[in-house]
């Protein structure tokens, strides 16, 4: 397994769509919190211990095994431990975390903390749909462990809570903060004398420079060809506006055929039809297209801010990776140029069934602690979710660019849900729908058409449940 496998997200926090409603419906549950039958060890709350911890109550953590590792888990659990030295913590590590807890989920034995990710995750519609995800509000009114005078929540970058909220209940913990845009090799563009275009007409006119030296412009993942419409629905975003997010999400009607997506889809056609994609980008899967860029066979490839830390054993020295918002259409965009899709990722939850659910919220507290910030950060080269974090930590120059880049947007940052609600909408609609547009096979009216399809097919299916997302 590598760090794409971690994120959907993404990420930040793509479902898996499996048998989970129907293996879960014997065991319904109720939210998180002090009432919840699953809630066998309590304590008594004060100051010190806001959530009602029982500190000799054992807390059994089960991590996803993938890019992350697990040491920083243990990093983590070694800080819960030094505040509740008679709290006996069981720690593991797995690849499959459906294969794995879903028979506890079944019998009510779930364990205190789930790193729920990877592809072999649980589908978190059928977790959520049977009330099976404790409750975290009170964490996020709990105080900050060590960021003095501020809530929990408080300490959280935009769109954190929001993405990880169904329904108006924040349930899922998504822990990493990714930004995703398009990537360069400073190096290059420094040796070649490029400049790094800021609007959709420049943009087309580096490409073609860039095709003339010899290079292709853009490489993609054509065995996950949704990696590409990322960009295309930044584009969209920041030509009509969020609302064109929020229509997405929501599943309106023709929400794929917006002018902004029309805008959109036309101008990223230009790149398939005057040839500026690699040669047999559609065959390559997501580590071959980045070692390709790499290589340096390709100035241009769309990802997350994982890129740098997936890619370290094949980047040359001096490489310098950098990320870049999506060109803007024109003078007519509604986002400025430096808005950037930003959103949080790696989703951890407590089941409402959990022994020690106090236990597990307070585990939560002490990752999202500045320390416990601090330390992912220092192990595993990626952003939390905790703001101010990176300060005192010497970043890598690609996570740097991404932090410069989260600074420039701002308020302006964007980010969309489906694929959170919908996880078959972009693993497979969308994605086989990009496959065919950007080998060149349709085009983008066609491409919309069959974006659109695929969204109304999850509207109708009375057997998933629908979230509605309200900003």
């Amino acid at each position: 397994m590598n760090r794409r496998d971690i994120l959907r997200r993404t990420a930040a926090a793509g479902l898996l769509a499996t048998p989970a409603a129907g293996l879960l419906a014997g065991c319904a549950t109720g939210g998180g919190g002090d009432d919840d039958a699953g809630d066998t060890y309590k304590g008594t709350k004060s100051d010190q211990n806001p959530l009602g911890v029982k500190e000799d109550a054992p807390l059994e953590v089960v991590i996803f095994n993938g890019g992350f590792g697990e040491e920083y888990a243990k990093a983590h659990e070694a800080m819960y431990k030094e505040k509740y030295p008679k709290a006996e913590i069981k720690h593991s590590a797995t690849q499959e975390i459906n294969k794995t807890l879903q028979p506890r989920f079944v019998d009510g034995t779930p364990p205190d903390v789930v790193n729920n990710s990877g592809a072999g995750q649980i589908d978190f519609n059928g977790l959520v749909s049977q009330n099976a995800i404790a409750d975290l509000g009170d964490l996020l009114n709990a105080p900050s462990l060590d960021i003095p005078g501020k809530t929990v929540k408080d300490t959280l970058l935009p769109g954190a809570v929001e993405v990880g909220s169904y329904d108006g209940k924040f349930l899922v913990l998504n822990y990493t903060y990714t930004a995703y845009g398009i990537w360069h090799s400073t190096k290059l563009f420094a040796d070649r004398g490029w400049s790094y275009a800021k609007t959709w007409d420049e943009h087309i006119a580096l490409c073609k420079q860039i095709k003339a030296a010899g290079i292709a412009p853009w490489t993609y993942a054509g065995k996950h060809p949704r990696y590409m419409s990322w960009p295309l629905i930044a584009t969209a975003i920041k030509f009509g506006g969020p609302s064109v997010a929020t229509a997405i999400d929501n599943l309106e009607p023709n929400a794929w055929k917006s002018d902004a997506m029309k805008a959109a889809a036309d101008a990223w056609h230009q790149i398939v039809k005057d040839k500026y994609i690699l040669d047999g980008s559609p065959g390559l899967d997501h580590v071959q297209s980045q070692t390709a860029w790499c290589q340096g066979k390709a100035a241009f490839i769309s990802c997350g801010s994982w890129l740098e830390s997936e890619q370290k054993k094949v980047t040359p020295e001096g490489f310098n990776m950098t990320i870049q918002p999506t060109p803007s259409l024109g003078s007519g965009d509604k986002l400025p140029f430096e808005a950037i899709r930003g959103t949080a990722g790696e989703p951890f939850m407590v089941p409402a069934k959990a022994k020690n659910l106090a236990g597990g919220l307070e585990y939560f507290r002490v990752m999202l602690s500045k320390k416990g910030a601090q330390d992912f950060t220092r192990k595993v080269s990626s952003l939390t979710i905790v703001a101010g974090s990176t300060e005192g930590v010497d970043l890598p120059f690609g996570l740097a660019s991404v932090v410069k880049a989260l600074d420039a947007s701002g308020s302006n940052g964007f980010n969309w849900v489906y694929n959170n609600y919908y996880r078959k909408l972009e693993r497979e609609l969308v994605d086989a729908a990009c496959g065919e547009f950007f080998s060149g096979r349709i085009g983008p009216a066609e491409f919309l058409d069959q974006c659109q399809k695929g969204a109304d097919s999850i509207a109708q299916d009375s057997s998933i449940k629908k979230y509605k997302r309200t900003a």
